[in-house]
């Protein structure tokens, strides 16, 4: 049982657009150091419900609080790394190296225009060793693979020690090989800096030994503590949409 505030705490979540119905009664809490995944169709309303989260879009009726508080009381957003989809998608000519963009992640942290303290410059480079990235500091980040792109804007959003991390479908186009390394750091992330993920992915079949919870999401959302057992279920295939050879190739043979 938690006694702890929750970092997010949604009540009774409503949000249409045009009048269809996105995302309808929901209800749900985040509490910190949980290693959360969120799944469900295309359409179902994943990304919806994290930009809610953030604020990035309002909800018709409802609560959401962060930490307590609404998102209009609520100041202290870099405690909240966001990495949206295909962030890593960046243009081969964008004019900013490795190092750069990991310091854009101080930036919240600073008043306009200041210089870049040493414990500025000290949190970047941590971040970047945590994302195994510091050999390419130097780099053009518009020639880097995907799977370096990925892991150069996650440090970005470390850089700002941020409590949270969530990550909208963060493998999108990144070869099988990086997607490994990549949940590999998540794990350490959660295990060790105790930081809470949330993270919408198709990739269920890799990360089902790991995550704590499972948000399933298909216009209303259904928690389950038990996500291996969840995944387990023809049912749920059917009723979310998801891919069978997704549930069913890791590595226990559920």
């Amino acid at each position: 049982m938690n006694f702890k505030l929750p970092i997010f705490d949604v009540e009774n979540l409503n949000f249409n657009v045009g009048g269809v119905n996105i995302l309808s009664n929901v209800s749900l809490q985040i509490f910190n150091s949980q290693y959360i995944a969120i799944i469900g169709p295309n359409g179902g309303g994943k990304t919806t419900l994290i930009r809610l989260l953030l604020g990035l879009e309002r909800l018709n009726s409802g609560k959401i609080k962060i930490y307590g508080k609404t998102h209009s009381e609520f100041k202290e957003w870099y405690k909240i790394g966001y990495v949206p989809q295909r962030a890593s998608h960046v243009d081969i000519n964008f004019p900013a190296t490795v190092l750069d963009i990991v310091k854009m992640g101080r930036t919240a942290q600073r008043k306009i225009f200041s210089t870049m303290s040493k414990e500025d410059e000290t949190l970047v480079l941590d971040a970047m060793e945590q994302m195994d990235i510091m050999h390419l500091k130097d780099k053009m980040v518009g020639t880097l693979s995907g799977g370096q792109r990925q892991r150069v804007m996650i440090a970005r959003a470390l850089a700002s020690q941020p409590e949270v991390l969530i990550l909208d479908e963060p493998n999108t186009g990144v070869d099988v090989a990086s997607q490994n390394r990549f949940y590999s750091l998540l794990r350490k992330l959660n295990k060790e800096k105790k930081i809470t993920i949330i993270f919408i992915t198709h990739d269920i079949g890799v990360i089902a030994d790991d995550i704590a919870r499972l948000f399933t999401v298909n216009q209303k959302v259904i928690t389950c503590n038990n996500p291996k057992q969840a995944l387990s279920c023809d049912e749920m295939s059917e009723l979310y949409g998801i891919e069978a050879h997704l549930i069913h190739n890791h590595k226990h043979g559920h």
